[in-house]
């Protein structure tokens, strides 16, 4: 049978126009924010250095994986699984840290995302939709080995769709993926401004021959963990569980174990010439069944409406 060609993402470009138009807009309007600066009247950097001194080494090893990104069970795939490695990760992807009502570390993997005011990052909906404070929620980009490479950015709010509040984590399936909006860093610089940042692709298409899957595993023999590296096809994956439906990105990888949720499905050819997002690890079984299959939910128009949402500041939809 002849396997379909890979393609890139489909809207790339026409998101790249809004996201001009958006930039402009916020340039040109009242109270706008100078790229890569913090906002008028706020303290600089306060929350950041209050989240770096919380997070330390040991703190953010202890952390254990968001009680919604454990895999369970096993479903067979039928061809070969590339192997993953360690390695030290990309700035512009790393992990989300916080703590639940029970003070226990949380972790989940994030990606950043190119946008107007350079503060935007993208991760699963399955590991922030619990009602249990997340307290210190704050993204360290390039996490590894227990470095905080490019410093801390506290999180000031989450774009969740309301169908995936009011479904949960099965139901609501196909809409596990989130934005977040960073505060800036200590010393006031935006994290996009910091780590560069990546395209955004909405209706990307299911079949991709090379695509890169990055996650950060909630087991490690090491003293601190690494993220995983994996290079892979994916395709698309219907849903055979009513209680689950929807279609998917599916790709074969070993060892995402939990934990490695929020993590970035990429691809080469953004208009920026380097990589594109493309999905998150969640969706079906929030990222899947086995730690040799992953998942996303696919990037549709409700993801682009939650993206808009935390470009203008609008308010966050409520649980």
């Amino acid at each position: 049978m002849n396997r379909p060609r890979c393609r890139r993402p489909v809207v790339v470009r026409g998101l790249a126009a809004l996201l001009f138009g958006l930039s402009a807009a916020v340039a040109s309007g009242p109270g706008a924010v100078a790229a890569g600066g913090p906002p008028p009247g706020r303290a600089v950097g306060k929350a950041a250095a209050e989240a770096g001194a919380y997070w330390t080494a040991e703190r953010m090893k202890a952390a254990v994986p968001s009680t919604a990104a454990v895999r369970k069970g096993a479903r067979a795939h039928g061809g070969p699984v590339p192997p993953s490695r360690p390695f030290d990760g990309l700035p512009q992807v790393g992990t989300f840290f916080w703590t639940d009502g029970d003070n226990t570390g949380r972790f989940c993997g994030g990606t950043v995302v190119r946008s107007p005011h350079r503060d935007l990052a993208v991760s699963a909906a399955h590991c922030l939709r619990s009602p249990d404070p997340k307290k210190r929620l704050t993204f360290v980009p390039q996490y590894h080995d227990g470095q905080k490479p490019h410093g801390v950015f506290p999180v000031e709010d989450i774009y969740i769709d309301q169908r995936y509040y009011d479904l949960g984590t099965d139901a609501g399936a196909r809409w596990d993926y989130t934005v977040l909006r960073l505060g800036e860093r200590e010393d006031g610089r935006n994290v996009q401004s910091v780590v560069g940042g990546f395209d955004l692709a909405i209706r990307p298409g299911y079949s991709h021959r090379n695509v890169r899957l990055i996650g950060y595993p909630g087991s490690s023999d090491a003293k601190y963990p690494k993220p995983l590296d994996c290079s892979s096809s994916t395709h698309r994956y219907t849903s055979t569980d009513p209680g689950a439906p929807g279609d998917f990105l599916e790709i074969a990888c070993a060892g995402y174990v939990g934990g490695t949720s929020g993590g970035p499905f990429l691809v080469r050819g953004g208009v920026s010439g380097g990589y594109a997002l493309i999905g998150v690890i969640g969706g079906y079984h929030t990222g899947g069944d086995t730690p040799d299959i992953s998942y996303s939910s696919y990037f549709t128009e409700d993801l682009l409406d939650l993206y808009v949402a935390a470009v203008e500041g609008d308010p966050p939809p409520s649980r």
